[in-house]
This record gives structure tokens, sequence and C-alpha cells, in this order.
């Protein structure tokens, strides 16, 4: 007589198939709905629709999702998730390979953000303990405006190396 398969063994399985409504999703992923249309409309995330046009979404998406929040916290732009997401399976569940390959990909942008952020907390308390409040005039940070020359944007606190006084190197960056 053939062997019976253990009903147990199918229970995983059929978990791992089971598929969740929006409003599932959100609640375990802990987002909102909102910001779940908005990832499957960047393409981060993917459902099907039943025949009353609900999206349900697989399980293996709160993996998916948990990622996204955790890359958003560290301040990864959501361009960056998406490039990195194309080279997962789009259907299943990625596997421990995957996942590794991914946050190998964050490695340099981590390492390029925390050196920024370091920059940035070492720079706000000179710029602050001056008591001149004014960067555009400030003697220390940008003595007569030489930032300016560099282009718009925050560039004393971006990374970006200022002019020296000569006007034609760079000084080392604040």
């Amino acid at each position: 007589m053939p062997a019976q398969p253990d009903p147990s063994d199918a229970v995983p399985a059929q978990r791992a198939q089971e598929l969740l409504s929006v409003g599932q999703v959100a609640q375990r992923g802990g987002v909102s709905v909102s910001a779940l249309h908005f990832y499957e409309r960047q393409g981060l995330i993917f459902s099907s629709r039943t025949s009353g046009n609900q999206r349900r979404y697989p399980r293996s998406v709160l993996r998916r999702v948990a990622v996204i929040r955790a890359a958003q916290r560290a301040g990864i732009p959501l361009a960056l998730v998406a490039t990195v997401f194309e080279e997962l399976p789009d259907h299943g569940v990625p596997t421990q390979a995957d996942w590794q390959r991914l946050s190998e990909h964050w490695q340099a942008e981590l390492t390029a953000r925390i050196e920024a952020l370091e920059r940035l907390r070492g720079s706000l308390g000179g710029c602050i303990g001056c008591g001149c409040l004014s960067l555009a005039e400030c003697g220390f940070v940008n003595p007569e405006d030489q930032v300016a020359q560099a282009g718009p944007g925050a560039r004393v606190f971006d990374g970006t190396h200022l002019p020296d006084a000569s006007g034609t190197g760079t000084a080392s960056s604040i």
C-alpha cells in the first residue's frame, strides 16, 4: 500500500500560496493602504485581482514591504530599491542568497550616507557655535560667499569641496 502524504506537510505550502487583501498587508506590514498602492505603481510590489477587481497579494510581499520600510528608514531612495528589486523573483519567496545580493548593493550607498551625516553633524555644531547664524556671510564656513561659485544647493553640507581662497582649486570640505 502506498504511503499517504502527511496532511501537516501541506500546511506551510498552502500558507505560502495564501493571498492577502490589501488591508491585511497594510496591517501586517505597518503601512497605509495608499502606501501599498504607491509601491505597486512604482513596481516594488505586485498583486493579482479577484473577479470583483479587489487586490490580492502573495504572502511574500510582506518581506518586500519590510525591506522597503527598512530602506526608507535608512534613507535609501525608492528608485534604488526598485533597481535592486529587479533582480529578485517577481513571484514566490526570494531566497537567502537573493536577500544577500540585495544587501550588498546597499553597502556603498549606506557608507556614503553615513559619511555625509557625520560631516553634517560635525559642521552643524561649528556653524551654530560661531554665533553669526548666517551661512551666506559666515567668514568661517563661507568666506566672501565662495560657495556661490560652486552652484545652487547646500554645497557645504553635501560633501562638495569649497573653492580655495584663490578661486582656482578646492579647499577641504567642511
